[in-house]
């Protein structure tokens, strides 16, 4: 018989991975990858023709691990959505961070950051292949809202209360804040129409400035309805 080695006196960790077993990050970086691999394949081929043998060749990983951790296509294909919306949304603590106490340099600065964030990779996938989607999935459109759409109309609509006074609809104020200044470079870069970093700062400015004096104009009608009222009851 051969002797025994001596013992070092180590013991193995028991928090951490044993042999050939991925760490949690290992795990976490794995799991993004399937997902991002799938949103390209998704946009690439459409939903009907991406195949879940081809996502899971596409990372390497055996088909049954991805029903494994997916079920199906139909929720690989919301989960890899959500995992890219919550990737891409811009946290409203950024928009508030950008206040200024001149309203037109907030929200040229808002506006930049929005149209910025359109026009990343990831925003361009996204808004091709919710455009593609949309009618299939129309629950992607409600979570793209309540996550992100939702709390960036709240805040601009306290952002003009707060600069402004009382207007008659602040958030509809703030969704055509939206649609001018960020739906337009939206719409063309859906079209395929590929603008100039100058072209882009130039329609933001333009827009800012235009929605700014449509604003200004809404809130002194507004003041002045108010002071009517106020007149006429005494």
């Amino acid at each position: 018989m051969g002797k025994r080695k001596p013992s070092t006196g180590r013991r193995r960790d028991p928090s951490r991975p044993g042999p050939g077993r991925p760490t949690r990050e290992q795990a976490e970086r794995r799991s993004r990858e399937l997902l991002e691999n799938a949103l390209d394949l998704f946009l690439e081929r459409g939903f009907e023709r991406t195949t879940m043998e081809a996502v899971a060749a596409s990372v390497g990983m055996a088909k049954r691990t991805v029903y494994a951790k997916h079920g199906d296509k139909m929720r690989l294909f919301k989960a890899a959505l959500k995992w890219a919306i919550d990737a891409w949304i811009v946290p409203v603590e950024r928009l508030r961070a950008a206040e200024s106490e001149d309203l037109e340099e907030t929200l040229h600065r808002i506006g930049r950051i929005l149209v910025d964030n359109m026009l990343t990779p990831l925003g361009l996938k996204l808004l091709r292949i919710t455009n593609a989607e949309a009618r299939r999935f129309p629950e992607i459109s409600a979570y793209t809202y309540r996550e992100g759409t939702g709390p960036t109309i709240a805040y601009l609509a306290d952002l003009f209360t707060r600069k402004l006074g009382a207007l008659d609809d602040p958030e509809g104020a703030a969704l055509a804040f939206l649609n001018l200044v960020v739906g337009r470079v939206a719409n063309a870069s859906a079209w395929g129409v590929a603008l100039t970093p100058e072209e882009v700062a130039r329609h933001t400015e333009q827009s800012v400035r235009l929605f700014l004096h449509g604003l200004r104009g809404e809130a002194a009608r507004t003041a002045a309805r108010s002071t009517s009222r106020l007149a006429g009851r005494r």
